[in-house]
């Protein structure tokens, strides 16, 4: 099964940039999208043998998450099973269950500058450490997306000088780590583990011809799924976003 993710910034835009060339020629099995940035009233694709899934911010223009999917899910669910309120609807999560085995999206919220939002991050991460535990306990878990976070220093090209920046503070690289230690994991790093590819590139300086970018986007998966992975890939090459996809073979 192939599996693939990718944070668009803004479909509309990836969509004039080559978006529906990727998607066809990949032919995945399940493909999630972070950052849609639109309302379901303003895109209309044709999908042919697709099932939509799509969860949209209340702000219009930000966040945004959908799911393409063949298989038809059991189930599908957006956001956590928690108080209503607790969390601003911004469309960062969806949840779609299988027959063997559980498909999370995620959006995750940036701590932005000056980490101004790493508490309401934090809230976050905990939230989805316990949604993901708690389906783990039932069905194997592949969790994917814009995980606003690179954990180790060989996942950014300046990891000196960007240690208390956001997406490489101590508190958001611990978070991960906790998360992996409820016996999940990084499904590259685990295949790869000294391979230096980057996922996400500022559109400053120059960076993406440069390289100079992090590892922010990932599939995880529950720990005994790990043997069932036959690949975890970066498609470095592809453009049409600031980010690049990911994806994974997994054989069920």
């Amino acid at each position: 099964m192939k599996l693939i993710s990718w944070n668009v910034n803004g479909l509309r835009a990836c969509i004039q940039k080559g978006f529906m060339d990727f998607f066809n020629e990949q032919d995945a099995d399940i493909f999630a999208l972070q950052e849609t940035k639109l309302q379901p009233h303003q895109i209309e694709l044709e999908l042919l043998g697709y099932h939509q899934y799509w969860h949209s911010a209340e702000r219009k223009g930000y966040s945004g998450t959908a799911v393409f999917t063949k298989p038809k899910p059991l189930s599908v669910r957006y956001d956590f099973d928690e108080a209503e309120g607790e969390h601003p609807k911004e469309g960062r999560v969806i949840t779609l269950e299988f027959e063997q085995f559980y498909f999370v999206t995620a959006y995750v919220p940036n701590s932005k500058e000056e980490l101004a939002r790493l508490d309401y991050r934090m809230q976050w991460e905990d939230a989805m450490a316990r949604h993901l535990a708690k389906l783990n306990e039932t069905k194997p878990v592949v969790y994917t997306g814009d995980l606003n976070v690179a954990v180790e220093e060989i996942d950014l090209k300046n990891p000196k000088t960007n240690h208390f920046n956001p997406g490489f503070s101590d508190q958001e690289r611990q978070k991960m780590r906790d998360l992996l230690g409820l016996g999940f994991a990084d499904t590259f790093r685990t295949l790869y583990p000294e391979k230096v590819e980057y996922s996400w590139w500022s559109y400053r300086f120059n960076s993406r011809a440069k390289n100079v970018g992090w590892r922010i986007d990932y599939f995880i998966v529950s720990q005994r799924l790990m043997n069932q992975v036959k690949d975890s890939v970066i498609y470095g090459d592809i453009l049409g976003s600031d980010h690049c996809p990911v994806g994974v073979e997994i054989e069920f």
